[in-house]
């Protein structure tokens, strides 16, 4: 088990990317902070988690209110005395074309995406110094690195957590504490429930596995990363796209 004895905090944990990662934490021993606004999805992904015989709690939190997150982290290190990794995942989209996309859109997507972001990480970032180790992984995307018709928003919260992890990378990795990346290409969630066939079809003929990746497989990239096998990958972007941007 590469993550036995390690608290965890998954954010947007309630489906999709986060739901199998804070499940694949669990299974590689982690303990599991479970955190979404849906409440019954994140009681369902704790007792998944509890399932798999790990210790889980979960918790019903906005990451774009400060005062919120702060609680989270405040509760966490009271109940099991530290924080190992932040897994910052929460998203949503808000999709228009720039001259259609209101400032609600573009301002929802900034508020969870970026500033959700760094809210929890700086709340977790003071522990984590105490410390002198710990873990921060950051939900980017194909689109945070080449852009993407229709998405400003999201493009640009999704490239602003790169220069997040850039920068977290260098100011805290003295300190013993790693901040890395993720960037997914087209992944089989919940999100694309509504995306017609003939879409999908377009889509898994960009990728050269011509086929779509499933949460499970960005997990795995989690996982990898948050454990000591990844000891010296520091300010990386990992992207996990099955090479649709070849």
């Amino acid at each position: 088990m590469r993550l036995r004895s390690k608290v965890a905090i998954v954010t947007g944990a309630g489906q999709g990317i986060g739901a199998a990662t804070a499940l694949k934490f669990a299974c590689e021993g982690a303990t599991v902070v479970a955190c979404d606004l849906n409440r019954d999805a994140v009681s369902a992904v704790v007792d998944a988690c509890r399932q798999a015989g790990a210790d889980a709690e979960g918790f019903c939190i906005d990451v774009a209110n400060r005062e919120a997150v702060d609680d989270l982290v405040e509760k966490v290190c009271t109940r099991w005395g530290r924080v190992d990794v932040l897994v910052n995942n929460a998203g949503i989209t808000r999709d228009a074309r720039l001259q259609k996309m209101t400032v609600k859109q573009f301002d929802d997507v900034i508020d969870v995406n970026l500033r959700g972001v760094f809210h929890a990480t700086q709340a977790v970032a003071a522990r984590m110094l105490e410390q002198g180790n710990g873990v921060i992984l950051n939900a980017s995307s194909v689109v945070g690195i080449y852009g993407n018709y229709g998405q400003t928003n999201y493009a640009a919260a999704k490239f602003g957590v790169i220069g997040f992890t850039k920068t977290w990378s260098r100011e805290l990795g003295p300190k013993g504490i790693r901040v890395n990346a993720v960037a997914p290409g087209f992944v089989d969630t919940p999100i694309l429930s509504t995306v017609p066939d003939d879409v999908l079809d377009k889509m898994r003929e960009q990728v050269p596995l011509r086929r779509l990746g499933q949460p499970e497989e960005i997990a795995n990239v989690y996982a990898f990363l948050a454990s000591d096998e990844a000891s010296y990958i520091n300010g990386a972007v990992i992207e996990a796209s099955g090479g649709m941007t070849l």
